[in-house]
């Protein structure tokens, strides 16, 4: 691996872990108070599943955006993707601290769907550039899709 193809890895690693680790700012402070004590649909994960399943996710993500980047981003189709890439990512960093840091289900449930389309509208955008980078992509947009009827649950269930 040359020189320049480990830097470019390790950084798509070091951004997309960036907004694993803010957002955990957020999640270990509500986990055991306010989060505990809210009621649950029955289909609600342990707790302790939640870390290893974005963490995979998180890897994947990275890959996925390292294999677009690997095309060259002179190329526009690169660019672009890359673009809805960052975009998604700060929607899924903003996410935890709207739905554990201020607490509020509704409006986290309602920024999850504009995480969602945009997590669409990447994988779209890295198929144009690699179909192999899209469907690694293709576990994210399922655990959103789980996360958002897990985050509509628990306002339906607590409001």
């Amino acid at each position: 691996m040359k020189f320049t193809t480990a830097i470019k890895f390790i950084l798509c690693l070091v951004v997309t872990f960036s907004a694993a680790f803010i957002g955990s700012y957020f999640t270990r402070s509500a986990i055991s108070g306010w989060y505990a004590n809210l009621n649950k649909p029955f289909f609600t994960p342990p707790d302790w599943l939640f870390g290893p399943v974005w963490t995979g996710l998180y890897i994947l993500m990275a890959v996925s955006a390292f294999l677009v980047w690997q095309k060259g981003f002179a190329h526009p189709a690169v660019k672009m993707a890359l673009a809805l890439y960052l975009l998604q990512l700060v929607l899924n960093l903003l996410w935890t601290p709207i739905f554990f840091g201020l607490k509020m289900p509704f409006i986290a449930f309602i920024e999850i769907v504009f995480l969602y389309i945009a997590i669409i509208f990447t994988i779209l955008a890295f198929a144009r550039v690699s179909i192999f980078a899209a469907l690694l992509l293709i576990p994210y947009i399922l655990w959103t899709t789980f996360a958002a009827i897990l985050n509509l649950s628990i306002w339906l269930l607590n409001r």
